[in-house]
Order: C-alpha cells, then sequence, then structure tokens
C-alpha cells in the first residue's frame, strides 16, 4: 500500500483541506470515497484501507472543515463557518471525488460515509445524482421530524446565546449525552461508540478526537439532516445508485436500529431500486474499530463486489 497526502482549497477560501490517498502496489479495480464522522479525521481508517488496498482498491478521503489537519490558523476546532457552512463542508467532499476522479479515470467509484460523514454523503447522493456508483451509508439515521425541529430551535438558541464558535453545554448533552445514557452506568463519556473499551479509550487518548463541537457546527449538521430528509430532495437522488445502509443494532445515532430502518424506507420511497440494510446485533457506533471488525470489513467488500464489480474469482484470466 502507498499513502500520499496533500491539500487542496476548500470552498470557504481560506482553509487548506487536509487529503490522503491509499493505492495498491498493482491494478486498482475500484475506488472508494471515505466521508469521516464529527469529532475524527480520516487517518483513523487506514486499516480499512490497508485491507482494501490488498484486495485491489484505491482509497480516498480527506479532513472535513475544522476536522484533522483542515483547520485554517487562528480558526475554532469542530466548527464549519456561518449559517450555510454545511453547503461548504459538502462541495468539499464533492471536489474530493474531481480529484480523485481525475486520478483514476474509468474506473468504478464508490463512496462510504460514516455517521456525520453519511449525512453528507447523503446531501451529495442528492446534489450529485449519478456521480458515485455505490453508496454505503454507515452509523447514520433519521431523527423523528419533532424531535429534529426541537433540536433545531436549541441549537438556534444556544448560538445566539454563547456564540456560533463556542461551545454549549447544553447541546452537547442533549446529543451526546442523550446517547452515552443508553448504556448506563458509564465507564466513560463515549461508551456509546464502542462495545470495546480498547477502542473506547484510543479514541479518547487521541488528540484530534472528541472535544465538544462548536454550536455552529450543530447548527449546520442538523439543518443538513432536515435536508436530506426531505422526501422532495430525495427524489433528485439517481434511482439506479445502489445503496447500503449498514450500523450495529446498538447505534444510538441510528436509534439502535429504528432509525437506520426509517432512512433506508425514505430511499425506498424516493425511488432507489436497490437499498440494503444490515444491522450487527450487539454492536455500537464505530462498526469499522469493533472487535469483529475483520467481518464488517469483509462484509462491505462483499456488497461492493456484488452491486458494482465482479468478484475476483470471477473475473477473466
Amino acid at each position: 500500500m502507498v499513502r500520499h497526502e496533500f491539500t487542496f482549497p476548500s470552498a470557504d477560501k481560506k482553509t487548506q483541506i487536509h487529503a490522503v490517498e491509499w493505492r495498491p502496489e498493482g491494478e486498482i479495480r475500484a475506488v472508494l470515497q471515505i466521508s469521516h464522522g464529527v469529532s475524527e479525521y480520516i487517518l483513523r481508517y487506514e486499516p480499512f484501507a490497508a485491507f482494501l488496498t490488498e484486495r485491489g482498491f484505491a482509497v480516498v478521503g480527506h479532513d472535513h472543515l475544522g476536522h484533522g489537519g483542515s483547520i485554517a490558523p487562528g480558526a475554532p476546532r469542530l466548527y464549519f463557518g456561518p449559517t450555510g457552512s454545511w453547503n461548504w463542508v459538502a462541495e468539499d467532499l464533492h471536489t474530493r471525488r474531481q480529484l480523485a476522479k481525475e486520478r483514476f479515470p474509468g474506473i468504478p467509484y464508490l463512496l462510504l460515509g460514516h455517521s456525520m460523514g453519511s449525512f453528507l454523503a447523503r446531501t451529495d447522493l442528492i446534489l450529485h445524482p449519478g456521480e458515485t456508483d455505490g453508496a454505503i451509508l454507515m452509523g447514520t439515521g433519521q431523527m423523528a421530524p419533532l424531535l429534529l425541529a426541537a433540536g433545531r430551535a436549541v441549537a438556534a438558541v444556544e448560538t445566539r446565546r454563547v456564540g456560533e464558535t463556542r461551545v454549549s453545554p447544553l447541546v452537547e448533552q442533549l446529543a451526546f449525552g442523550a446517547y452515552n445514557r443508553v448504556f448506563s452506568p458509564n465507564r466513560t463519556s463515549y461508551d456509546w461508540l464502542s462495545r470495546d473499551p480498547g477502542n473506547v479509550d484510543r479514541y479518547l487518548a487521541d488528540p484530534l478526537c472528541g472535544g465538544s463541537p462548536t454550536t455552529g457546527l450543530f447548527r449546520e449538521m442538523l439543518a443538513g439532516m432536515a435536508f436530506i430528509a426531505r422526501p422532495a430532495e430525495l427524489r433528485r437522488m439517481d434511482p439506479g445508485t445502489p445503496v447500503l445502509f449498514i450500523s450495529g443494532d446498538q447505534d444510538p445515532v441510528g436509534d439502535c436500529g429504528k432509525g437506520v430502518r426509517r432512512a433506508a424506507e425514505s430511499f425506498r420511497q424516493a425511488g432507489v431500486k436497490q437499498v440494503g440494510c444490515k444491522l450487527y446485533p450487539g454492536l455500537r457506533h464505530e462498526i469499522l474499530c469493533e472487535d469483529c471488525r475483520e467481518q464488517v470489513y469483509q462484509d462491505l467488500l462483499d456488497w461492493m463486489e456484488s452491486a458494482v464489480l465482479r468478484p475476483v474469482s470471477a473475473k477473466s484470466p
């Protein structure tokens, strides 16, 4: 596996976005773009990238605005920008794909989004239909409309009260605190991430993970979640793009499976022809980091091969 890191200009016109490419030594069968979650960064996905490059995939991604190495000098961490900046983050995702397609022309292209990254991936499927050959939406969900409206109202009030580049303990507690209560009594504030205590501890020890998102980021993410829930927007997607929803059935982001099923059903109602949904019993939010991750890796590979590619064993000599 060869790793290449570089930067490209963000849509915010002031930040250099940190990007990475992992490619196999030999022939490239397909490209997978990864869109990471909130409060993490793209290099956390290197073990999964190593698995895929051994099987002929190039894997690409970047740190979203305000995350990892994509923070402008003097800018706050975990902040996108003013109202409407969700569109900047979505545009950066699209730019990353354009760069990858220039690098690997004519090769099947897939998109995987995890958690917040899945909401961005769903935004991308609406804004740029038909540009990916398959999509995997992992650790995603769909909040009930009234709950989403209430969350947006609280985020708006707190943004005005404390400022959009600052942290609101109330907003954070309503979001992540609610996730963790599912697993009380708690060992840490991030028990909801994984049933594997070692994975939780590694996350807590990583200086580029965790921390409190700004009120502005919450406002933008909730606006994005409202956008991707509207039936009229969903009908803009390419109905021929196969989509897999995949999560742990104990992931509170997906309402322990119920929100994942709601999201999958909304895609079917919008006319998407091939919608799969796989829930792993007992797994929580970070299914690529759980103790059974090798099985998850293989399941994702199998789906990509069946939905978009031919397995290696079925290829002509």
